[in-house]
């Protein structure tokens, strides 16, 4: 859905409630649900989280199955760390890269989520709002 939504320039919302999302597995879960309507919500902070981590990249350089990855297990590791570990959320991430993206794309994904969980143990990840 993340993806859909980069592509058709809709809101999350609209695409859950008009129902335009795939339907290969079936509606998209509660957690599914809350963790996409997160990422939207947040994406300001997540977007600025992910480029000041990785090196030498720009947000919209990044292959876009990447980004979307990266901004889903991001918003895990800041808005769910109470039910989801940042270390399976990275795991789950890497998976994720190694099925849908390309051939360095669990590297890349793997390399930009660890630095950030580094920073966040070093407490150097200052809430801020978002915009």
């Amino acid at each position: 859905m993340l993806y859909q939504r980069e592509i058709t320039e809709q809101t999350l919302s609209r695409i859950l409630a008009e129902g335009t999302y795939s339907v290969e597995d079936g509606d998209p879960c509660e957690y599914a649900r809350e963790v996409v309507l997160g990422v939207e919500a947040h994406q300001s902070r997540i977007d600025r989280l992910i480029e000041e981590t990785s090196e030498n990249w720009v947000l919209s350089r990044m292959p876009l199955v990447d980004r979307n990855i990266l901004r889903l297990a991001v918003f895990e590791m800041l808005y769910r760390d109470e039910d989801v570990p940042d270390s399976v959320a990275i795991n789950e991430a890497v998976e994720m890269a190694k099925v849908y993206g390309g051939e360095d794309s669990s590297k890349f994904v793997n390399g930009v989520l660890g630095r950030l969980a580094d920073v966040a143990i070093a407490g150097g990840l200052e809430e801020s709002s978002d915009e």
